[in-house]
């Protein structure tokens, strides 16, 4: 367990998006938990019981907030080297990486996503890597669609969901390809 952690809460334009963060091996902060919720026991339970910390501590502000208000602001690529941990399976530590490397405004199918992970047939499984990730925005599972082209689901509801994609694909980079 971790034994404490601290949280904070900022206003982004779709609603209150709070993050729990604990001390880093480098002594920087690392996150456990994010998402749009102003109320931080929402995001205690998806945090892996190892990494669960005992208490946490309310606090005015965090860096890490700098970095989502970046985000809000436009610099969608702000959150790409914030540090988070979590815990699971090799499976899905390693769906979390790959989500970090869904560029903003291109995402990818739950299918397609599979593919990245290595797993072209493990479509339940990388749908299952989102719907399990503890650090939303940070590991930005709401890059992934349905196979459909479809929103799919997402833990802080589609129109949070719909506006992270369409902010994003309105700031995003134009990629050098393009």
């Amino acid at each position: 367990m971790t034994p404490s952690a601290r949280y904070a809460t900022v206003a982004t334009p779709p609603g209150p998006f709070t993050v729990v963060v604990a001390p880093g091996p480098d002594g920087g902060d690392v996150v456990l938990a994010a998402g749009w919720t102003g109320d931080v026991a929402e995001l205690l339970p998806v945090v892996h019981r190892a990494l669960r910390p005992t208490w946490v501590e309310r606090v005015e502000h965090l860096p890490v907030l700098d970095v989502v208000e970046a985000h809000a602001a436009g610099d969608v690529g702000a959150i790409d080297t914030v540090p988070v941990r979590q815990r699971s399976g090799p499976f899905l530590e390693d769906a979390w990486e790959v989500l970090r490397t869904v560029p903003p405004g291109q995402p990818d199918t739950y299918a397609e996503f599979a593919a990245r992970c290595g797993r072209p047939s493990a479509v339940r499984a990388a749908a299952n890597a989102c719907a399990r990730n503890a650090a939303a925005l940070f590991v930005p599972c709401h890059r992934v669609l349905g196979s459909d082209g479809g929103l799919g689901g997402f833990r802080w509801g589609t129109p949070v969901k719909r506006w992270l994609l369409d902010h994003e694909a309105a700031h995003a980079p134009v990629p050098v390809d393009a």
